[in-house]
């Protein structure tokens, strides 16, 4: 019963995860120059993702008509990857459950990773990891994935620490 737990644990937070980080990798190729990886929907706060085949499984950025208070600034990858955190990421990201939902390249059950610190503020990242239920209510980026994906991500009670790690790990996954 607690193994059946704590992999379901594993799964939502995987999935409050890769709800934050598709929101980054959709706006990617809106963004970025025309070669980047065609996987990923545009994520702007008032664009409407084209209707590819790809885009079906990868959800807008933003609410039409609503912008995030956490994602204003620079993005997640306009810093350097700090690689000690990177590993200890890498770890978490296993541990924690991530990877039911998540993967780098392609959707598994919630959206793919690949792109997201292109498109997000760290910031952003940090509160979808840290509160994925308050900013399933109150984020417009978070709420307009909820729309696309069956699972919301749950709190896997990260703490701040092991958050910056997995966004390192993200970042050096997506660069």
């Amino acid at each position: 019963m607690k193994r059946r737990y704590l992999a379901l644990s594993a799964l939502a937070f995987a999935l409050v995860l890769g709800i934050a980080f598709a929101v980054t990798s959709c706006g990617k190729s809106q963004s970025s120059s025309s070669s980047d990886n065609s996987s990923s929907a545009p994520a702007t706060q008032a664009a409407t993702p084209p209707a590819t085949p790809e885009s079906t499984t990868a959800a807008p950025a933003a609410a039409a008509g609503g912008t995030s208070k956490y994602d204003s600034g620079p993005r997640a990858s306009d810093s350097p990857v700090d690689g000690g955190l990177a590993a200890k990421g890498k770890l978490l990201f296993t541990s924690k459950g991530c990877v039911a939902c998540h993967a780098f390249g392609k959707v598994v059950t919630c959206p793919d990773l690949v792109g997201v610190p292109k498109q997000r503020t760290a910031e952003w990242m940090t509160q979808q990891i840290l509160h994925p239920d308050v900013m399933v209510k109150e984020d417009p980026i978070t709420m307009e994935l909820r729309t696309h994906y069956k699972l919301p991500m749950t709190n896997q009670n990260v703490k701040p620490d092991e958050a910056k790690a997995l966004i390192e790990y993200i970042k050096s996954m997506t660069h």
